[in-house]
């Protein structure tokens, strides 16, 4: 086993040595790095860390160097996490190639296909998006009409998903298609890695009252997928679906938020805490306002218990991510989430709802925009009432 302590000394010194100044502060969503050309970083300094972190196979330190990782142990990679949490380092690569395609790749890829796929996602080469809901198919996800027809070498893809987050930038889809419309719903579907970058794939992005497209309608006419980028088994692509959300909700990524605690805090601006003290005041050395500052003791209490059970619950898996536990952190995750922003707008009062003009900051134009968008929390990636269901018979083994 590696002696941690070398380990976090050598991990110490050479983040503090190549972590550029401006990578050191709270991320502006718009230097937020998730792969591919299309949509980049205005900061110079995140391709120069993103570089600097891939040499050292840091952009995904627990996937096998074969594939672009450091290969590390979750308690290295704990350690990793904490020495950048202490000098604030940025994530220097997020999205879902990292989080869900990568990690679902490890587990049912074929050595061809995560010798593709891997290494340019590690790199940052490539983006990805998530080919799901439809819109006749979106909580009831089995019910997908998008077709992929065999054509002996090749699959020919016709349909429309909804929802395809930031599809617009995207490289590579990775969809869920119906393969065979014969067979019980949850029977006859595959899992396909397509091409963005062909004719047959079109997007327009949905624009929400917030005020931002994040989201796109995908469309498929005649678009191809080649059959060595079919994921597991025809007509057993519902079994590789339902993992990869496991990984999404809370895969080994998951040690990240627990370790370093940012990952509500870069989607919502200043921390509660901060904010607080500069809106509200303060008085005897206590937020002025007592019920206030009882309720933000309260979430901060309830977002560290949640962070904590993940990362228990990823320490104790085998391969680094829970089974259907999941449910639970995204059930609780959401409502942790919108609790947060609207305490955000408590602390603001009338300077967290505007939308324009000059008595308004950039920051808290942004936090309107953000707490409006939140409350898609309980329906996107598995609408609340599914979590509970999972939960129920899954986790606590209710009858139907």
């Amino acid at each position: 086993m590696t002696d941690l302590r070398a380990f976090r000394a050598e991990a110490r010194t050479w983040l503090q040595e190549n972590c550029p100044a401006s990578m050191r502060t709270d991320m502006p969503e718009d230097e937020i790095v998730n792969g591919g050309s299309k949509r980049r970083s205005p900061n110079p300094d995140s391709y120069t860390w993103l570089e600097r972190m891939h040499s050292r196979g840091w952009t995904v330190p627990h996937w096998p160097e074969e594939y672009g990782g450091a290969g590390l142990s979750k308690e290295e990679y704990v350690v990793l996490l904490e020495e950048m949490s202490a000098i604030n380092a940025r994530i220097p690569l997020t999205g879902m190639g990292v989080s869900m395609i990568g990690p679902t790749l490890l587990e049912y890829g074929t050595p061809e296909q995560k010798a593709e796929h891997l290494p340019k996602i590690a790199s940052g080469e490539v983006r990805w998006c998530q080919g799901y809901s439809e819109p006749g198919a979106g909580s009831d996800l089995a019910s997908l009409q998008t077709k992929a027809v065999d054509q002996g070498d090749h699959f020919l893809i016709n349909g429309q998903k909804i929802w395809t987050t930031l599809a617009q930038f995207a490289d590579w889809i990775f969809c869920l298609v119906r393969t065979d419309p014969d067979a019980p719903k949850h029977e006859g579907i595959s899992f396909l890695l397509v091409d963005m970058d062909q004719p047959g794939v079109t997007t327009r992005p949905i624009r929400l009252i917030s005020g931002t497209s994040p989201f796109c309608e995908t469309f498929f006419t005649d678009a191809v997928a080649q059959k060595n980028n079919l994921v597991h088994k025809l007509n057993q692509g519902w079994t590789v679906g339902k993992r990869l959300l496991q990984h999404e909700r809370s895969g080994i990524q998951a040690l990240a938020q627990a370790a370093t605690g940012r990952a509500a805090q870069a989607a919502t601006g200043t921390p509660i805490a901060d904010a607080a003290r500069a809106y509200v005041g303060m008085a005897d050395n206590k937020l002025a306002d007592a019920p206030l500052r009882a309720e933000i003791s309260q979430y901060r209490i309830d977002a560290k218990a949640l962070a904590l059970t993940q990362a228990r619950s990823v320490e104790e898996s085998e391969g680094g991510t829970p089974g259907a536990a999941t449910s639970v952190f995204k059930l609780r995750g959401a409502d942790l989430r919108k609790q947060q922003l609207e305490l955000q707008l408590k602390v603001r009062g009338t300077q967290a709802l505007g939308w324009e003009g000059d008595t308004f900051s950039a920051e808290e134009l942004d936090l309107t925009r953000t707490w409006l968008g939140s409350k898609a929390g309980s329906i996107a990636g598995g609408s609340n009432e599914v979590q509970m269901n999972i939960i129920a018979k899954r986790v606590l083994g209710l009858p139907d």
